[in-house]
């Protein structure tokens, strides 16, 4: 839960989700990630989570040489936490979605705890033209895909990331069992408190947007975690602000970005990651909270800090 009325605000640069035809504002190039990362940081995001993309396509990519080209010149520019995905992009395999952070060795690293139908093969029907030839097979071949993210494979990004370089994990739960995931971790030992619970809605094949399950999962969390746990809120799409809005009222963090929303508001492309920044911290603090530093961040989330960190 946000402490003392402050909100940790996390930014998702440009994730693997969409792709260069939906929008020009969208970082594809290692000098565009780190500028929209820094840009987003000095807007208040205390938290950066960021993906890389091959440079002459715009698709995801796992390579630890192209994180390299954006990693210290974020980390020169900003106190930001720095939270490199091991969600990495769809069909890599979990050995590709951890090279980067094995590398890297962040503070934070997202986590998602299992496997879910990942759908976003109808986004394809709103694309008019294409910009590269990989993007419509990309997006359509959804409907019969599955990300994996077995017991197994948790157990071993926990050890091989977790127990071997320190970092810490962003427990991404797009479902209620994957609290439950969660929870059998925390039983066994193979994750410590204070958790960082991602509660994300609007995936189609995860929980959808209704406001009952935003109460819900967080019913859930508390039942399973107590006092143990910092919760944040991540909506897709257009369920983005509202949902982050809602989430911030009843003590939690939230987390924006082009990564989960290319919108700023209803019909109008966000122009950079720094607006939708500003907009949700606007809010923030209209409703009478405050945002959290980066060192605040890494006091609530028990973090080995930016100097041990391998870039």
């Amino acid at each position: 839960m946000a402490k003392d009325g402050k909100v940790i605000i996390t930014c998702a640069v440009t994730g693997a989700i969409h792709t260069p035809s939906m929008s020009d504002h969208l970082p594809l190039t290692p000098d565009q990630v780190a500028e929209q990362a820094i840009g987003a940081a000095e807007a208040g995001a205390s938290i950066l989570h960021l993906h890389a993309r091959d440079p002459s396509d715009g698709r995801p990519t796992p390579d630890p040489a192209v994180f390299m080209e954006f990693l210290p010149r974020i980390k020169q520019n900003s106190d930001a936490v720095i939270n490199i995905t091991t969600g990495g992009g769809l069909g890599m395999t979990v050995e590709e979605r951890m090279a980067a952070a094995l590398v890297a060795k962040p503070e934070v690293a997202s986590l998602n705890m299992g496997s879910i139908n990942f759908g976003i093969f109808q986004a394809a029907d709103r694309i008019k033209e294409w910009k590269y030839d990989w993007e419509e097979p990309y997006l359509r071949g959804t409907d019969d895909f599955i990300f994996r993210n077995t017991f197994k494979d948790i157990e071993r990004i926990l050890k091989d990331l977790g127990e071997a370089h320190g970092t810490r994990f962003e427990f991404e739960c797009y479902d209620v069992g994957h609290l439950y995931n969660l929870a059998y971790f925390l039983d066994r030992g193979l994750v410590r408190p204070p958790l960082f619970v991602q509660t994300i809605f609007g995936i189609l094949g995860g929980i959808g947007t209704d406001k009952e399950n935003l109460v819900f999962m967080k019913q859930t969390a508390d039942r399973l975690f107590g006092e143990d746990y910092e919760w944040s809120i991540l909506g897709a799409g257009r369920h983005q602000m509202s949902l982050c809005t809602m989430g911030a009222m009843m003590g939690g963090n939230v987390r924006v970005g082009l990564e989960d929303s290319l919108y700023l508001a209803r019909g109008k492309l966000a122009e950079s990651n720094a607006q939708q920044v500003a907009k949700i911290r606007r809010i923030v603090e209209e409703l009478s909270l405050e945002v959290a530093t980066p060192e605040e961040a890494r006091a609530r989330l028990d973090l080995k800090g930016g100097d041990r960190v391998g870039f």
